[in-house]
């Protein structure tokens, strides 16, 4: 395993990033696992260097947490980890169980807390930028947190870049705690963060910890099978039609396919291999469900690709429309 700062922070992180949105409860989506499938995938990450954990409360509504955390305790060094998580999504339709206000944030910091079994979160991130919230609101709350001792880092996900950089201007001029790292879509299939997001985070010293960095997976196996052979997640992932339905360049994937049969590796470790060159990018943030997942995306750290192959998986991209 490799390890690198989280941006300018002094946060040291390994190069891939466990998320553990796939653990948790087959009740909240059929293809997570459960607590007892869950735990070897984080055997293996540990054993293999991994020490960056990222979930959200969102997850399994609040299963995943609990999945995480329990794991991480009987498993890790808590002091060597990094373990993050989200605000931002609803748990339940009731009133303040959502968003970015300062009372929403500092309970749902709380609650993470307590699903966690920790006494600090690591990298409290926003889920979402909230423009039904004033930012001020939001920032000072997290910095609340920081202060208290409740929060190490704090960080966002997805957005625009002048959301970001307003962010970013808010919290230098009040002396509040600052972003340290911008968790955002991009992988070969999208790569619209490369004209703004990406640029501001190199200037502005933050880690980017890309999601979804194979495409939910489409980027992982040629064109036929992804076409014709649906997996269990995606014939039950609404939100991956959003971002990719209809919008594939299938000819990104079959350069994918050329560069691994070339290599003698996998689809998988190409895409992520790639995504780890990339400026700027500290730790793709990985999901597996099965064991021989998990162990492909670690070969990619080691898999280095020439400036060739890197141009022929560039060539055919062409501009999408944002999303996130």
């Amino acid at each position: 395993m490799e390890y690198a700062t989280l941006g300018r922070s002094g946060l040291t992180v390994s190069r891939l990033c466990l998320g553990c949105m796939s653990y948790g409860t087959p009740q909240w989506r059929p293809w997570v696992l459960d607590e007892a499938a869950a735990r070897p995938f984080f055997r293996l990450a540990l054993d293999a260097g991994i020490t960056f954990f990222d979930t959200a409360d969102m997850y399994s509504l609040g299963a995943s947490e609990e999945v995480a955390g329990r794991a991480l305790r009987e498993m890790a060094n808590r002091e060597e980890i990094v373990l993050a998580t989200k605000v931002f999504y609803p748990l339940n339709s009731r009133p303040n169980m959502g968003g970015l206000s300062r009372k929403h944030v500092v309970q749902a910091c709380e609650a993470s807390l307590r699903r966690l079994g920790v006494d600090v979160i690591d990298l409290y991130q926003i889920h979402r930028f909230d423009a039904a919230v004033p930012i001020e609101e939001t920032l000072a709350a997290l910095d609340h947190l920081v202060h208290q001792g409740k929060v190490r880092y704090i960080g966002a996900s997805s957005g625009y870049a002048w959301q970001l950089m307003r962010a970013l201007s808010v919290s230098e001029r009040n002396g509040w705690a600052r972003f340290v790292s911008m968790q955002d879509h991009y992988n070969l299939l999208y790569r619209e963060e490369e004209r703004e997001m990406i640029p501001l985070c190199i200037a502005e010293g933050l880690g980017v910890i890309p999601w979804s960095p194979l495409a939910r997976g489409l980027v992982a196996r040629p064109r036929r099978d992804s076409e014709s052979r649906p997996t269990a997640r995606s014939t039950n992932d609404p939100y991956a039609d959003k971002l990719y339905g209809g919008n594939v360049d299938w000819e990104i994937v079959s350069a994918v396919q050329c560069v691994a049969v070339q290599r003698g590796v996998s689809m998988a470790e190409v895409g992520l291999a790639w995504l780890l060159s990339r400026p700027g990018v500290t730790a793709p943030i990985i999901g597996a469900t099965k064991i021989e997942q998990l162990e492909s995306s670690l070969r990619a750290v080691s898999l280095k690709l020439t400036g060739e192959e890197i141009a022929a998986l560039d060539a055919p991209y062409t501009p999408k429309s944002v999303q996130f």
